[in-house]
């Protein structure tokens, strides 16, 4: 039997890769995403419960630190640099959301507004210089650009409003800004040129998500047809990654500093997802990847959520390629084979799977 049971482990350890959880436990009803991760293995993830609230996490070395406001309520965490410092939002004693930056030095500081509310923290580069939006003095929300000292106004396209999600070590933002007729466009912004319409795939809309040091910039546009296809901008002309990916809408998340480009692909009620890299289209049908796609480092992890009954923080290697056991079956196959074994494995199979506990979620450290 136990000879049996060691094939069928090979079997499994044989199969290709696909994404696991990351091991943050959560009562019955929760999820958990994974927005970012640096190449030390930091994770910022956001946590929430049943009853509507949220809290961000930075999950390191075994253990997850809750990330809040003294007094304030919800609060997420979107990006995380090579120092582990994590940028996101949180509410304060007012209920005002406030963009914060958080480390184990200097703990949780806000970055104030841009004359309104509230902000919204999304990314940071190594630099420490964060990016976001915020509202303004008329209750519009505008992208902003944070030096350490300073939060920059990036304006718009000539509409009402902008958001930014990427920045890169050169402090160039991208995001989407509204033009003069309300539809939107994404953007790249730097010093010297300011905020540049970069434009669709022949379509009326279009977002930018991300950018890497080369400043390759990825997102996703409408098609002439309608479609949102997954695009990426190598500082000239827009390529369409998504007629390389076929059916469906799709949308590129993040790209690293080697190129390789992660995102969604929506065909009818299936989530798919997807990873470019060296000139290659890799997708993953549902239940082989994770359903939901966020970051890829410059290790090639790439993290979001597995989807079971509700969403897990999860991790995958871009070197996957897609096999044919759905995520649910790779969490209890392990189970169901190592409950055959002796005490001993069974200890390991503890130790594996043991994760982090809830309670630590909401110990602030």
């Amino acid at each position: 039997m136990i000879q049996a049971t060691f094939r069928l482990l090979l079997l499994f350890a044989a199969l290709p890769a696909s994404a696991t959880s990351l091991g943050i436990r959560v009562p019955p009803g929760a999820s958990s995403v994974a927005y970012a991760i640096n190449t030390n293995g930091q994770v910022a993830a956001v946590v929430s419960v049943p009853n509507g609230r949220q809290r961000g996490l930075l999950v390191e070395h075994g253990r997850a630190t809750a990330l809040g406001l003294p007094g304030g309520g919800d609060s997420d965490a979107h990006g995380i640099n090579a120092a582990g410092v994590v940028v996101g939002s949180a509410t304060d004693a007012q209920g005002h959301s406030r963009a914060y930056l958080y480390d184990r030095v200097h703990g949780i500081r806000t970055l104030g507004t841009l004359g309104g509310q509230g902000s919204y923290g999304m990314a940071i580069n190594n630099r420490a210089m964060v990016t976001g939006f915020a509202d303004t003095k008329t209750g519009a929300f505008h992208a902003f650009l944070h030096d350490g000292s300073t939060m920059r106004d990036l304006g718009t396209l000539g509409g009402t409003l902008s958001n930014a999600s990427g920045i890169n070590d050169a402090g160039q933002v991208v995001g989407a800004a509204t033009l003069r007729d309300e539809r939107r466009h994404a953007f790249v912004y730097d010093a010297a040129r300011g905020m540049v319409d970069l434009g669709t795939l022949g379509g009326k809309s279009s977002a930018a998500a991300a950018i890497n040091n080369a400043g390759h910039i990825v997102g996703a546009a409408e098609t002439a047809g309608g479609i949102w296809h997954a695009f990426i901008y190598d500082g000239k002309r827009m390529t369409d990654l998504g007629a390389l990916i076929g059916a469906g809408d799709s949308y590129a998340t993040s790209i690293n500093r080697a190129g390789h480009v992660v995102g969604t692909v929506q065909v009818k009620d299936e989530r798919r997802s997807f990873i470019w890299r060296d000139g290659q289209m890799i997708v993953f049908r549902g239940g082989q990847g994770l359903f939901a796609v966020n970051h890829i480092n410059d290790a090639g992890q790439v993290v979001g959520a597995i989807r079971g009954t509700q969403l897990e923080a999860a991790i995958m290697s871009a070197n996957a390629v897609p096999g044919d056991v759905p995520n649910a079956l790779r969490t209890l196959l392990p189970a169901a084979l190592f409950s055959v074994l002796a005490a001993a494995i069974l200890v390991l199979q503890r130790k594996r799977y043991r994760g982090l506990s809830w309670r630590s979620l909401f110990e602030r450290r």
